[in-house]
């Protein structure tokens, strides 16, 4: 079982709008309203790879309701926590004529202490029966940046494999408490290690700096693959890369990938083949629009054109 924890989930609205101009009044070619933030699209992404997965956190207000009441429609096994204050809503813009995406998203309800207490006493729970669990997202507002710290220090008490993807303040903490993934773009990495990275060399340095940092192994993700660092029996990296895609939406790319390569990494799959296969679900996202909708089909037909090469580590 793969628990996802989306802290600060979203209901999602993506809008076409041809020739997309600011201060103008558009009519959406499309649209599409999904529950979203990073924790659900993962789980949403899992699933289509018929991962048995669950996705937890807190939603509130009307927009919390029709979060849950979508995501049990969805068929995606989900147990949030009610809170008072409203969900957040988060919207992207297309312009297919551009090629552009504009995203305006909503910073999230206000959580007491009380109800984070709640939240804690039904993951403590949940977690008891996962193998992996994924933290991913922003938090809402008036919680710690410390949070994710606290929990990956509590799951270290059972036998899960802890995965984080999150950025700023709260990767900067939980990256100390030993995460057994991190999995960051090139610009939370960037944020994080403290300055901009050039080249395959300094981004393999860089995945394994976010294992000095205290992660068991690093990822940094980017539009055409990624670079990776495993602390492994003999210290492994590498770079993958895809050929360039003429991309419909990239929102919520990287979550598929992260639910690509922990269902390749649960079906045993080695080290490449988990990243290519990450890759290739990232890549085959962006030709559909949602965060966290792909075409399994489309993805091992991408992972062919995945390539993973072996980095020598410094």
């Amino acid at each position: 079982m793969i628990v996802t924890v989306a802290l600060n989930a979203a209901l999602d609205r993506t809008l076409t709008a041809p020739n997309f101009q600011v201060g103008f009044r558009h009519r959406a070619s499309e649209s599409l309203t999904l529950p979203g933030g990073k924790g659900v699209n993962i789980a949403r992404a899992l699933k289509t790879l018929g991962q048995p997965v669950i996705a937890t956190g807190l939603a509130g207000g009307k927009t919390g309701i029709r979060l849950v009441e979508d995501l049990t429609a969805e068929g995606i096994l989900n147990d949030f926590v009610r809170i008072k204050d409203e969900t957040r809503t988060s919207t992207a813009i297309i312009d297919p004529t551009s090629n552009t995406q504009t995203e305006v998203n909503e910073y999230g309800p206000v959580v007491t202490a009380r109800e984070l207490q709640a939240f804690m006493e039904k993951f403590s729970y949940i977690a008891k029966g996962a193998d992996v669990v994924v933290l991913a997202g922003t938090l809402p507002r008036k919680v710690k940046d410390s949070l994710y710290r606290d929990i990956i220090k509590t799951l270290s008490q059972l036998d899960v494999v802890t995965v984080l993807d999150a950025a700023g303040d709260p990767l900067r903490h939980a990256i100390k408490a030993g995460p057994g993934y991190v999995s960051p773009n090139v610009n939370e990495a960037e944020a994080l290690i403290g300055h901009e990275f050039s080249g395959d060399d300094d981004l393999i340095r860089a995945a394994r700096q976010l294992h000095k940092l205290g992660a068991g192994n690093g990822i940094i993700t980017h539009a055409s693959g990624c670079y990776a660092y495993f602390d492994d029996e003999e210290s492994s990296a590498y770079k993958v890369t895809i050929p360039p895609l003429e991309p419909i939406s990239t929102v919520g790319s990287g979550d598929c990938f992260l639910a690509g390569f922990i269902s390749a990494m649960l079906s045993g799959k080695d080290r490449a083949y988990c990243l290519r296969y990450g890759v290739a679900c990232g890549a085959a996202s962006t030709q559909k629009y949602g965060a966290g909708i792909f075409d399994p089909h489309e993805a091992k037909r991408l992972l062919s054109r995945t390539q993973a090469e072996e980095m020598e580590v410094d």
